[in-house]
């Protein structure tokens, strides 16, 4: 199965990097760092075409497996994975991109942490989760590494 590693991390080679470096090793996976391209925040008018989330969404969903990796940020995904997942809402909206989101029915996703706690939050997990079997998507795995905290 061709897995994907799609990651976000305010330090690109620090605990998150290192994970996602382990796990791509494990699932012989690609990696795809969101905080080196342009992700505007979600707009209802659609005005963000011109950034780079549309063409790294359909890199992704040529993957048959996405991992979404993040550090746990009070309870949350980092601000760029977030924008991402957002903007997934334009394939929903747009008749003519509709197409394209139906192909997450036939993926699976796995979730990715990392943080100085021995588990993640639920309300971090859950937010993936949801939003992603809503799209369709089926549960791989939940995966969370701690590290410990420094200074």
């Amino acid at each position: 199965m061709n897995t994907i590693i799609v990651y976000s991390s305010a330090n690109k080679m620090g605990n998150t990097g290192v994970a996602v470096e382990e796990m791509a090793k494990e699932y012989n996976a690609q990696t795809l760092f969101l905080d080196d391209y342009v992700i505007n925040d979600y707009s209802y008018e659609h005005k963000n075409k011109d950034d780079d989330f549309r063409a790294l969404f359909r890199h992704v969903l040529q993957f048959e497996h996405v991992v979404f990796a993040s550090p746990v940020y009070w309870y949350a995904v980092t601000p760029r994975m977030k924008a991402f997942i957002d903007r997934i809402t334009e394939f929903m909206d747009d008749e003519v991109l509709k197409p394209e989101l139906r192909e997450l029915r036939s993926k699976q996703f796995s979730i990715l942490s990392t943080s100085i706690h021995e588990t993640a939050p639920l309300a971090f997990t859950d937010m993936l989760r949801k939003t992603f079997e809503y799209l369709g998507m089926q549960l791989r795995g939940i995966h969370h590494q701690q590290f410990p905290y420094e200074d």
